[in-house]
């Protein structure tokens, strides 16, 4: 999956704080089908993934069940752990993630729906339940700041292949250690749109200062940014479209581990409508109200959940 790493204190720094908010059901979770349940979520340690992991176990909560906060555990591979051997019920995961990374496949699925249901079809396997996908694409893309863009007046890849062989000495770029050498990173770009970027125009730095050089200086004309991180609105950027669909698709959907789902088939039923309500442009918003304004996100899935009727204050 794409990361946004980033530190955050508060919700789930505790392996298994219980989840003690006074919620109830809204137009999910009537009748509380989870009454008795005792239920573990949890997540990966970036921002949205912690948003999602959160929304989960108070959609949980509200519909009957004691929650388990077990969210921000370190890195992508201990949370898909937890959910493997069962030392967590439930988390939302992304298809990229779980086909490359996990699953092993070097070739992703240009369609987002085949790719969902070839994850969901081979994962079964290692006891975990994918449920329907949401639209939240949190994949990699290029940006350049507005102002910039004034003069360039790029809208795609293809467009930057296009500059970088009429004018190589402009095409800078700000990017991780890992895109910089990934083969869905960087260097597959480039072969993907038939360019090649000189070495010393790729400058290699921490995620979160690629926004801050691409907005506020002219240290790199484009830079890597993930397409539902809320700091590209916040610091008005241009996401630059992949128009040869190169970047795989890395769709959130919720995954349960199979045993607690056999268990609890209802889980679908409140997560359902949860996920069709989750966009790229949503992760957006949400994600700048933790990244770039400051707020918890367990704050943030509950205000959400409640705006958006699933839940309702006890």
């Amino acid at each position: 999956m794409v990361l946004l790493w980033v530190t955050l204190a508060g919700c789930g720094l505790k392996s298994g704080s219980p989840m003690v908010d006074d919620v109830v059901p809204g137009s999910v979770g009537r009748g509380q089908p989870l009454d008795g349940a005792s239920l573990t979520v949890t997540s990966k340690n970036f921002s949205e993934n912690i948003i999602l992991g959160q929304m989960i176990g108070l959609v949980f909560k509200a519909a009957g069940a004691e929650v388990l906060d077990r969210t921000n555990l370190p890195g992508s591979i201990s949370a898909r752990e937890a959910i493997i051997k069962g030392g967590a019920d439930a988390m939302y995961e992304y298809t990229g993630t779980a086909w490359i990374t996990y699953l092993g496949h070097a070739k992703p699925i240009a369609d987002p729906l085949k790719q969902w249901e070839a994850v969901r079809d081979e994962d079964r396997k290692n006891g975990v339940t994918w449920l329907p996908q949401s639209t939240l694409n949190n994949t990699y893309a290029l940006a350049i700041s507005k102002k910039n863009n004034a003069e360039y007046h790029l809208r795609t890849l293809s467009d930057v292949a296009a500059l970088a062989k009429m004018d190589p000495a402009a095409v800078t770029i700000c990017v991780e250690n890992e895109f910089a050498s990934r083969d869905d990173g960087l260097p597959g770009m480039e072969k993907a749109y038939g360019m090649s970027i000189p070495a010393s125009n790729i400058r290699k730095m921490d995620a979160g200062i690629i926004y801050t050089q691409v907005s506020k200086s002219n240290s790199c004309l484009l830079g890597e940014v993930f397409t539902t991180d809320g700091r590209i609105k916040a610091m008005n950027l241009d996401v630059l479209v992949d128009d040869k669909h190169f970047f795989p698709n890395y769709n959130a959907a919720p995954v349960i581990h199979t045993a607690t789902f056999d268990k609890y088939p209802q889980i679908a039923d409140l997560l359902d409508p949860v996920s069709r309500r989750l966009t790229t442009e949503v992760a957006q918003q949400l994600n700048a109200k933790v990244d770039v304004d400051g707020e918890d996100p367990h704050e943030v899935a509950k205000d959400w959940l409640i705006a958006e009727g699933f839940i309702k204050k006890g």
